[in-house]
């Protein structure tokens, strides 16, 4: 099963993600693939309280932010895997010292699709930064756009599609894993 769970900063997205891959794994492998790469202190304060949330769950870390096919030889395919998040995946992929990589949502989308096909559990955790209002720089709207363009291909193809607010999903596609 393949699940997209969206919603906005603090809404409960992670907790209900670790619920849900939980349920999935079955007492089977249970995996938290962690995409951010800290930048700051706040990054690493926030890294601290998601390693906090799931103490004791049982969950193996996998530290990746790019490249995401390249972990997959590391991973049973019969486990359950909570990616978060593909907003920070995107940043990684995106921006760069380079400059802006305008091709990195599709790569991030066709990456994530991988996984979804080669798993048998998938539950994904995306900010929903792309629904609000605003005049932004063109980078902003670029990644703003971007964020969309994945979460709109993921939708498409995973099995359930849910918002989350205020701690509760609100299912726009498929189940609850029971």
């Amino acid at each position: 099963m393949n699940i997209l769970l969206i919603g906005g900063s603090k809404s409960g997205k992670s907790l209900l993600a670790q619920e849900a891959t939980h349920r999935l794994a079955a007492g089977g492998p249970l995996y938290y693939w962690a995409t951010m790469e800290p930048a700051d202190g706040e990054d690493r304060a926030r890294i601290r309280r998601h390693l906090a949330e799931r103490d004791g769950w049982g969950f193996a870390t996998v530290e990746r932010g790019r490249a995401l096919p390249g972990a997959l030889p590391g991973l049973d395919p019969e486990g359950a895997v909570l990616l978060d998040s593909v907003t920070a995946l995107l940043a990684n992929e995106m921006f760069s010292p380079r400059g802006v990589d305008e091709a990195a949502p599709q790569r991030a989308l066709e990456e994530l699709l991988t996984l979804s096909g080669q798993l048998r559990h998938l539950v994904c955790v995306c900010d929903d930064v792309f629904r609000f209002d605003g005049a932004y720089d063109p980078v902003t709207e670029a990644y703003r756009a971007g964020l969309a363009h994945i979460c709109r291909g993921l939708a498409k193809r995973f099995d359930t599609v849910a918002e989350i607010s205020v701690g509760v999903p609100h299912l726009w596609k498929g189940e609850w894993p029971a």
